[in-house]
């Protein structure tokens, strides 16, 4: 809308210029999910769910065994059907965003005897950039290399994936996710099996791509850890019970609600909520 002119009908002076105020499209969320309802064999695995993700933001997805996390993950990926619902990223379907998501599947899905190195596995982030069926050109080598770096695993980029250990095999995942430079992160239990060393570089990494801008959402299950390590938190099970900042959601009362009975940690828990965090 233009600015209306302002005129001094006494003196008739000229109308005074005024600024052009610009206005800004809402950045639009990483991930919307709305009525989302996915079923194995006719039978709810998660109900109704709506949930936003802000932007720049270390997300964890928390809730008991069998609660759907890893199930959520599959079907904002169109990795397992949706009953009902849909699911955008930064307001897309999925399939049109593909290039701005990037994943860290369970360690224990993934085949690890399959006869690749470190390097080709992260070098398969690239695949849609380098094309299916073509060689790994230097250019691209050198990327898969730095991300490897990145990951502290470069010294084994030759080293067949089956002769590393967890940790280092969960490092190469990572690294692989890296490389494809996302906007998006998903991460299923990114911390499961390994040792305290490649948990705080993980940590660190995690922590990174927030500086830059990035969003990642980690399914979780250390709960020690949660007010530590993530801003928000998403309680489910099967239904979302409570979504927003962890300091606001992540409390006693709420994880009663989403493991559904009363948990020896949760009182753990609440004597150290109530304790006074230091800046």
């Amino acid at each position: 809308m233009s600015t209306p002119l302002v005129v001094d009908h006494e003196a008739m002076l000229e109308p005074v210029p005024q600024p052009v105020v610009r206005q800004t499209a809402p950045a639009k969320s990483p991930l919307l999910i709305e009525d989302v309802t996915v079923a194995y064999h006719h039978r709810p695995v998660l109900w109704n769910i709506d949930y936003q993700a802000p932007c720049g933001k270390l997300i964890a997805i928390i809730g008991p065994n069998g609660s759907g996390k890893t199930t959520l993950i599959k079907a904002i990926l169109d990795l397992v059907p949706r009953a009902a619902g849909q699911v955008l990223i930064f307001g897309e379907p999925y399939g049109q965003q593909r290039h701005r998501v990037g994943y860290v599947p369970q360690r224990t899905s993934v085949d690890w005897d399959f006869p690749v190195s470190a390097l080709d596995v992260v070098a398969m982030g690239m695949y849609r950039k380098i094309g299916w069926l073509r060689p790994v050109s230097r250019k691209y080598r050198d990327a898969a290399k730095q991300a490897l770096d990145r990951v502290g695993m470069v010294d084994f980029a030759s080293r067949q994936i089956s002769q590393l250990s967890g940790g280092q095999q969960q490092r190469v995942f990572l690294a692989r996710a890296l490389v494809q430079n996302a906007d998006l992160y998903f991460m299923d239990e990114p911390f499961a099996g390994v040792d305290a060393a490649t948990e705080r570089a993980i940590v660190d990494i995690l922590r990174q791509l927030r500086e830059s801008g990035k969003t990642v959402i980690v399914v979780h299950h250390d709960l020690q850890t949660v007010h530590e390590y993530f801003d928000e938190v998403v309680l489910l099970n099967m239904r979302l019970i409570a979504t927003g900042p962890t300091a606001d959601v992540f409390t006693p009362d709420n994880l009663r609600k989403t493991y559904g009975g009363k948990l020896a940690l949760l009182d753990q828990l609440g004597e150290k909520m109530a304790q006074p965090r230091s800046r």
